[in-house]
């Protein structure tokens, strides 16, 4: 993931990744600013959680229609932006938005609702418990390049809906896509302080995280998100940290070779790889596994790389020269060390500087970068396993933990291997579309991160648990207030007989001798 708070820059430029198009340049936002911009956020939210829920929903659904309205401008935005092909624009940004629009509309109302909650312990019988559920106040986020418009969006909007505002700072390659954010959000009726966007470098980050925020979700690398929580951690600041995948794809003996290979160049290749989610290590059964590879190399071939604004255009560019060279160095260290290059492997720089041919890796090892750390770019290493056992232990020889799938003609016996890998999210027989499921969670475990985002979990991230207890009883004192002793004493064991005894007759003796100590005790 691209964010990372010890990166500096002088201007924040958002440019065409596809030919350094520079479409607009910046000031960061500086400490003082950031500051000031969650004071306002904190000014503006008990008015914003005063709304409730249903004016809040409301709003949300005309968010909707203006995003449906102008779905287009948006993702042809995203794609001058990020360099995605306009219809994955469409599918994996506006697509995902709108559907997480649709979950909070239809859920926040009952999600939020107080809970009633049954005792079963005698001794609170007489009391009414419910959990309430009250925004944090102000939730700052920092979000990556890679998905700029729907990872933002569906954080903001699970936040706003359940009364909290929001202070965005977006990662500096993609800063016109998150105020784009800004402004269909302010159109629709949430407050300008309530919802606000912050443009800034790795310094604009941190004096975020410094700030006064009630909760911070932050989405990027391992390494940064590792100083994040440490940050955090001296304040007891609450954190939700999504840092990226190696996401291992299982083809068992029994799959479709046609569509699992298909699923995979998809798979690894979707946003030019620069996916969490993204397929970064395959494994196939060796019975198939020289079909699979001459598979996705066929269908490699015809791929059509270019800019993501002609709709012919299958992939687009990479992000930014510095992610370029860390897929570089994965390929070369994996060649170096004995995998075969099929297809790929290289610059493509009669296209732009930032376009990397898709890529093809075959007899690939753990010992390789390539299968250890996350690349983030259009390559697919394959390796051969021989039984389920060691498919399921090479899956879960990694630090990372976000995703991952299983193939296989047997639903019963790919869901059976699915609860024995270690991820946040794993898939039979499909890739990635997790992510666009509104009710799905989003997260993962290991070095992935902590907490999640998306559904019903993501809005239980964005509010804190209250209990609230009433007595019915409001004319008598408590059994277990003062008045200590031995009848006192005799009155508990008796209670705990009553409850806990096995038997009826040590039961009926509880309740005797609770009773009889009760009125032998007096209370202060």
């Amino acid at each position: 993931m691209a964010t990372d708070l010890q990166i500096a820059v002088r201007k924040v430029v958002s440019a065409n990744p596809a030919n350094g198009e520079i479409l607009r340049e910046f000031e960061p936002v500086g400490e003082t600013d950031v500051q000031a911009a969650v004071a306002r956020a904190r000014s503006s939210q008990p008015a914003w959680q005063g709304l409730g829920v249903q004016r809040r929903s409301a709003i949300l659904r005309e968010f909707q229609k203006l995003l449906h309205e102008k779905k287009s401008d948006v993702a042809r935005l995203i794609t001058r932006e990020a360099g995605k092909p306009y219809v994955e624009a469409l599918l994996t940004e506006v697509l995902v938005v709108l559907d997480a629009a649709r979950f909070c509309i239809e859920n926040a109302y009952r999600f939020l609702h107080d809970q009633p909650v049954a005792h079963g312990n005698l001794a609170t019988k007489t009391k009414s418990g419910r959990i309430l559920r009250e925004p944090y106040g102000v939730i700052g986020i920092i979000s990556p390049w890679n998905y700029p418009f729907s990872i933002p969006a569906t954080e903001s909007l699970g936040a706003l809906v359940c009364g909290n505002c929001v202070v965005l700072k977006p990662s500096e390659f993609t800063s016109l896509a998150a105020l784009e954010l800004e402004s269909l959000l302010h159109a629709a009726g949430v407050p300008e302080d309530g919802f606000r966007v912050v443009v800034g470098d790795g310094a604009t980050g941190a004096a975020l995280i410094n700030s006064e925020i009630d909760k911070l979700v932050f989405t990027g690398s391992v390494d940064t998100g590792k100083r994040v929580a440490q940050i955090a951690a001296g304040r007891l600041l609450p954190s939700v940290l999504e840092l990226g995948g190696k996401d291992p794809m299982l083809v068992l003996d029994d799959a479709d070779v046609d569509v699992a290979s298909s699923a995979a160049i998809w798979g690894g290749f979707v946003n030019a790889g620069q996916a969490c989610l993204s397929v970064e290590r395959c494994y196939v059964h060796d019975t198939l596994y020289q079909a699979f590879l001459k598979a996705c190399v066929e269908k490699t071939k015809r791929l059509r790389l270019g800019d993501g604004l002609k709709p012919e255009t299958d992939i687009g560019p990479m992000i930014h020269e510095r992610q370029l060279r860390i897929v570089e160095s994965h390929v070369e260290d994996a060649r170096a060390r004995g995998a075969r290059v099929l297809l790929g492997g290289s610059r493509m720089l009669e296209m732009g500087p930032n376009f990397y041919a898709p890529t093809i890796l075959a007899d690939v090892t753990h010992e390789m970068r390539v299968m250890r750390e996350e690349t983030f770019g259009p390559v697919l290493p394959v390796m051969a396993f021989q039984h389920d056992d060691e498919a399921i232990r090479l899956a879960n020889d990694s630090e990372f933990g976000l995703a991952a799938s299983v193939w296989t003609r047997n639903k019963a016996r790919g869901e059976a291997l699915a609860r024995r890998i270690r991820a946040g999210t794993v898939m039979v027989n499909d890739v990635v579309s997790c992510f666009g499921i509104g009710e799905a969670p989003h997260g993962g475990v290991k070095s992935s991160g902590l907490g999640r985002t998306h559904g019903r979990f993501g809005m239980e991230e964005m509010v804190r648990i209250k209990y609230l207890a009433s007595d019915r009883l409001t004319a008598f004192k408590k059994v277990w207030w003062y008045g200590y002793g031995e009848s006192f004493s005799q009155q508990m064991e008796g209670f705990l007989d009553l409850m806990f005894a096995r038997g009826l007759s040590p039961r009926l003796r509880g309740i005797l001798r609770s009773v009889g100590a009760y009125f032998r005790t007096e209370r202060l």
